[in-house]
């Protein structure tokens, strides 16, 4: 059984950092692409940033692009979403989930989904 746990929930002020981790068991990392979407209240779940698990090959959102750096430890089984400069909309619960499709921003495309964790950036 696949299972991905997200962690790292947190507050920060803006302009401060934060890293996310997700965890994952049950499947053969090298073939998937782990991905980290966000979902703020009343809004659409979005992506944000993946990783190709075999390469570690990585991109990412325009909106983040440039303020968030995505790295996988293999021995851990681990991806880590480091998030600097964030800003008050940045703010929003943090999903990570797995697809197959290297270059997929679509929440459709993806499987596995962790249980999300809490970011909030404000003053």
């Amino acid at each position: 059984e696949v299972q991905l746990q997200a962690f790292g929930e947190g507050l920060v002020h803006p302009g401060g950092s934060l890293r996310l981790s997700c965890t994952a068991s049950g499947f053969a990392f090298s073939s998937w692409i782990m991905g980290w979407f966000r979902q703020a209240p009343g809004k659409e779940r979005e992506f944000v940033a993946a990783i190709r698990w075999r390469h570690g090959r990585t991109y990412f959102a325009d909106s983040v692009k440039g303020r968030f750096t995505l790295s996988r430890d293999n021995a851990e089984h681990t991806s880590y979403l480091q998030m600097n400069s964030l800003k008050p909309e940045d703010t929003a619960i943090y999903y990570c989930a797995l697809t197959t499709q290297y270059g997929s921003t679509r929440d459709l495309d993806f499987r596995s989904w962790g249980q999300g964790t809490q970011v909030t950036v404000s003053s």
